[in-house]
């Protein structure tokens, strides 16, 4: 499993990090959402159920860490 997801990681570790600095328009900040979303994604990945695109799958953790990161 750890494998596998170190595969996802590497595969949309950029996309997520564009998003997050999107949405931040903070290099640091988008860092830090980036790797928080990557924590919750190993976490919750036996959820994700292939409704959606992995990467909007990322995307949706990534914009829930941002609106619950006090902005």
């Amino acid at each position: 499993m750890v494998t596998e997801f170190e595969e996802i990681y590497c595969q949309y570790f950029t996309d997520v990090y564009k998003y997050a600095l999107s949405l931040t328009r903070n290099e640091a900040l988008g860092e830090e959402i980036t790797q928080e979303t990557s924590f919750k994604a190993l976490k919750a990945i036996d959820n994700f159920k292939g409704q959606c695109k992995l990467r909007v799958w990322l995307c949706q953790i990534a914009l829930f860490i941002w609106t619950h990161h006090g902005n």
